[in-house]
C-alpha cells in the first residue's frame, strides 16, 4: 500500500464526511418537506443551525457532572472515527486495517451508552426515559447489524470493511440473494439506528414519542451542536456504508486517483438517491408505537439470519 496515498484518500474520506453530513441531513429533510407537499427548509439549513448553536452560550445543570460536559465530545469523536473508517470513496485507507466491521459497531455502542449517561446525569424525568429507550433500540438493532456484517463477511472471507466492500466492487456482477435479504435488514436497522420514522421521528418534542431528543434536552450551545453534527454523521455513515456494501459501483480499488475522483462522483449520485429514498420510506411510514420496535428490530434480526442460511445454503459453493 503507497502510505502517501493512503493518507491522502483518508483525508479526503473524513473531511468529506464533515463537510457533507449536514448537507445530507438538509437534503433528507428538503426531500421529506416535498413529498409531504410541504414548504421545504433550505438545503444549507443544518448549517445555519450549526452555525447559529457554536455561536450560543452553554447553560448548565447546577448538578451536571463532568461526564454530562464531555458526553457530546466523546460522541462526535466516535461518530468521526465511523465516518472515517467506512471505505465511501476508495479501499485503500490508512484506517483499512483497524476498519472491522465488529470495531464498526462498538464505536455506536460507546458514543450510545456516553449520551444515555449523560441524559440520565442531571436526574431529568425525560432524559431518564429516552436513555431507557435509547438503549432498548440498541440492544435490539446492534445484534441485528452485526449478523448483516456476518452475512457479507462469508461473501469476502473478511470481517474487515475495506476487504468486504473491496471483493463486491471488484466481482463481476452477480445476484446474491443473501444481500437482498441482508439490505434489508440493513434499511431497517438503520431507520432505527438513526432515530427516523418508523421508530422515532427527529423532528418531535412529544413525550410518548421521542426517543433521541429526550436525551438531548438539557444541552445547549456547543455541546447541542455537536450533538447535532454527530448525528448527521451517524446517518451519513450509515448512507455511505449501505451503498458500499450493496452499491458497489464506482468505488476506487486502486491506488489511482482519477479512480478516486470517479469514485466520488458516483458516490455523490448514490447518495441523492439513496436520501430521496430515504425521505420517502419515511414519508410512506407512521409512527409506531415503543412497543411495537422490537417486533420491527426483530424482524431485521430474523431477515439478517435468513440472509446467513441462504448463502451458506445457495452460495456457498460460487
Amino acid at each position: 500500500m503507497n502510505f502517501y496515498y493512503a493518507i491522502f484518500a483518508q483525508l479526503i474520506e473524513m473531511i468529506s464526511a464533515l463537510l457533507l453530513a449536514p448537507l445530507f441531513a438538509g437534503w433528507v429533510n428538503q426531500c421529506r418537506a416535498w413529498l409531504q407537499n410541504r414548504s421545504a427548509p433550505p438545503l444549507l439549513q443544518t448549517y445555519y443551525t450549526l452555525h447559529k448553536l457554536f455561536h450560543k452560550d452553554v447553560l448548565l445543570a447546577h448538578n451536571a457532572s463532568p461526564l454530562f460536559r464531555a458526553a457530546p465530545y466523546a460522541v462526535f469523536a466516535c461518530m468521526v472515527l465511523a465516518s472515517g473508517i467506512v471505505p465511501t470513496f476508495s479501499t485503500t485507507l490508512v484506517l483499512a486495517d483497524a476498519a472491522d466491521a465488529i470495531a464498526f459497531v462498538g464505536l455506536f455502542a460507546l458514543a450510545r451508552v456516553f449520551i444515555a449517561l449523560a441524559a440520565m446525569d442531571v436526574g431529568t424525568a425525560f432524559g431518564s426515559l429516552g436513555s431507557r429507550r435509547e438503549m432498548l433500540i440498541g440492544f435490539l438493532a446492534e445484534p441485528a447489524l452485526l449478523m448483516i456484517f456476518f452475512t457479507a463477511s462469508l461473501i469476502s472471507h473478511s470481517t474487515s470493511l475495506s476487504s468486504i466492500v473491496g471483493t463486491l466492487a471488484r466481482t463481476d456482477f452477480i445476484i446474491y440473494p443473501s444481500l437482498a435479504f441482508a439490505g434489508t435488514a440493513f434499511v431497517m436497522v438503520s431507520l432505527a439506528e438513526n432515530a427516523r420514522v418508523p421508530i422515532d421521528n427527529p423532528t418531535t418534542h412529544l413525550e410518548l414519542t421521542m426517543i433521541h431528543e429526550a436525551m438531548i434536552l438539557e444541552y445547549s450551545g456547543r455541546h447541542l451542536a455537536l450533538i447535532e453534527w454527530a448525528s448527521a454523521l451517524k446517518l451519513f455513515a450509515y448512507s455511505c456504508l449501505g451503498v458500499a456494501l450493496f452499491v458497489p459501483v464506482g468505488i476506487s480499488t486502486t491506488e489511482n486517483p482519477v479512480p478516486l475522483l470517479i469514485a466520488t462522483g458516483y458516490m455523490l449520485g448514490k447518495l441523492v438517491v439513496g436520501g430521496f429514498g430515504l425521505a420517502l420510506i419515511e414519508t410512506l411510514s407512521a409512527k409506531m408505537r415503543i412497543f411495537r420496535a422490537p417486533e420491527f428490530l426483530g424482524t431485521a434480526f430474523l431477515l439478517a439470519v435468513l440472509a446467513m442460511l441462504v448463502h451458506l445454503l445457495l452460495e456457498a459453493g460460487k
